[in-house]
């Protein structure tokens, strides 16, 4: 019982720092991609610029999901 419970703990702890370690890199992405909006449009109206950042970001995000769930499905692992 103590050994799940330390597995369980452990298996917590790992899933939470993947997470934070995600966030982390998702922020310098975030950054990285709005100064390259900001550069192509400008930053003189900043309406368009969110927008274009909100596109792009989605299209990045959609192909991205796409990637990743033909690899798991290429890997046979199951999306519940």
């Amino acid at each position: 019982m103590a050994d799940d419970v330390t597995k369980l703990i452990m298996e917590t702890i790992l899933a939470l720092i993947t997470t934070a370690f995600a966030f982390v890199a998702g922020e310098a992405w975030n950054s990285a991609i709005q100064a390259l909006i900001e550069s192509i449009i400008g930053a003189g109206d900043a309406l368009p610029s969110l927008f274009t950042y909100a596109i792009v970001v989605t299209i990045i995000a959609v192909v991205v999901t796409i990637l990743i769930a033909r690899l798991a499905a290429k890997m046979g692992v199951e999306d519940d």
